[in-house]
């Protein structure tokens, strides 16, 4: 568990600093990055002194500029206005692809070729060309490996989270967290109700689902999401919008988690008792609900914890892990939250890192405020995960008075 107490100015300020370089980046983005995904590996692979026979080179060119122009069209077709699924899985799947191949490509093509110099391995171009095939290995088998990680069940990961204010009647909660399954254009109807099969068998006190449930509607998803329905828990099963919702339709996905016997908690809270003593549980909307337009939506920590106990230990649902600096200034004991999926593709959460304060685990924020940052239940976009495995959370709740 990160320990971040005794550094919070600074780290305020560093958060600050970060998120204005991400503004500024972010700019800049939709023209540079595909251009650098496609060609810097075109480069490392084709022109980097391989000197390959007629017509290797000018085909495999010609492969990288239709991803060039077929990614961005694919994707802008499955994810704008047309929303056609089809179009959205070929560009996801483009997208993920590609930034596997240029990862590697930086990383074989600037070490190995130094490694293979510096060994006195082979002539120029033998090096060149073992570049190429390792790269070429290597994303091969990332992206089949990434692929069976991101449509699995996910593994359970069980963690034990201590809290000062807890009574003794509430040691050993148990809290199973699942967030961002973002149902999507791959129909993933089995997998979810084999997620909620796995949920059940944990026996769960209180089950929570932190956001970005779907990208499309909740029309459109409504048969992924049915599932939901199933899971069970002996006191409480609650619900907080994520980023995704606001892109299609919030209010839909809140009224069918509420028909599925889910709490909606939009800046509100419930009390859960056992043997005299109690927790507070409150959720509240994701940051960018205020942004979107939809009336009565917006995060509202004050609202959630009007009228609770100050005494009382308070557990929150907040999609975003940086909401995590209200909550500590509010004496919140433990966030719960998910967005980040722990980068999902390596090395992309150095990038996740800029905009948000941890991407994964157990950290401590303030004096009081613990923050549990999930990787994620399912996958967005790209239908890989890469050294960021997704997760079922079971948190055990301790007491230090039991």
């Amino acid at each position: 568990m990160t320990d971040t107490s005794d550094t919070r100015p600074a780290e305020g300020e560093a958060h600050a600093r970060r998120q204005s370089r991400l503004r500024r980046l972010m700019r800049f983005v939709p023209l540079i990055a595909p251009v650098l995904l496609f060609a810097v590996p075109c480069w490392v692979l084709l022109y980097g002194g391989q000197h390959w026979p007629s017509p290797a080179t000018p085909l495999g060119t010609a492969l990288f500029a239709l991803g060039l122009v077929g990614m961005p069209f694919a994707m802008a077709r499955g994810h704008g206005r047309r929303q056609q699924d089809r179009a959205a899985i070929i560009g996801d799947t483009l997208l993920g692809a590609s930034w596997v191949l240029f990862t590697w490509s930086v990383l074989l093509g600037v070490l190995l070729r130094l490694v293979l110099t510096a060994a006195d391995v082979g002539e120029g171009q033998d090096r060149a060309r073992i570049v190429t095939w390792a790269v070429l290995g290597v994303t091969a088998v990332l992206l089949g490996w990434g692929y069976a990680e991101a449509r699995r069940v996910p593994r359970v990961r069980r963690v034990e989270v201590p809290l000062p204010r807890l009574g003794p009647g509430l040691d050993g909660f148990r809290v199973v967290l699942v967030t961002d399954t973002h149902y999507g254009p791959l129909d993933r109807a089995r997998w979810s109700a084999r997620v909620c099969e796995t949920v059940n068998a944990l026996e769960a006190d209180l089950v929570c689902h932190t956001g970005d449930i779907a990208d499309g509607t909740a029309e459109r998803r409504r048969a992924q999401a049915a599932p939901l329905g199933t899971v069970r828990a002996t006191r409480a099963r609650v619900y907080v919008t994520g980023n995704h919702e606001y892109y299609s339709e919030a209010q839909g996905w809140v009224d069918l988690m509420d028909e599925l016997g889910w709490q909606p908690l939009r800046n509100r809270h419930l009390l859960l008792e056992n043997d005299g003593d109690a927790l507070v549980v409150a959720g509240v909307d994701d940051v960018t609900a205020e942004s979107s337009g939809l009336a009565g939506h917006r995060a509202h920590l004050d609202g959630a914890l009007n009228g609770a106990d100050p005494d009382l230990p308070v557990l929150l649902l907040a999609h975003q892990p940086k909401f995590v600096d209200r909550a500590a200034a509010a004496g919140v004991d433990l966030q719960l939250s998910g967005h980040t999926h722990g980068g999902q593709i390596w090395p992309f959460h150095l990038l996740v890192r800029l905009d948000q304060p941890t991407v994964a685990g157990l950290s401590r924020h303030g004096d009081r405020t613990l923050l549990y940052t999930s990787r994620g239940t399912g996958f967005w976009g790209p239908p890989f995960r890469v050294f960021a495995p997704s997760e079922i959370t079971l948190l055990v709740l301790r007491s230090p008075r039991h």
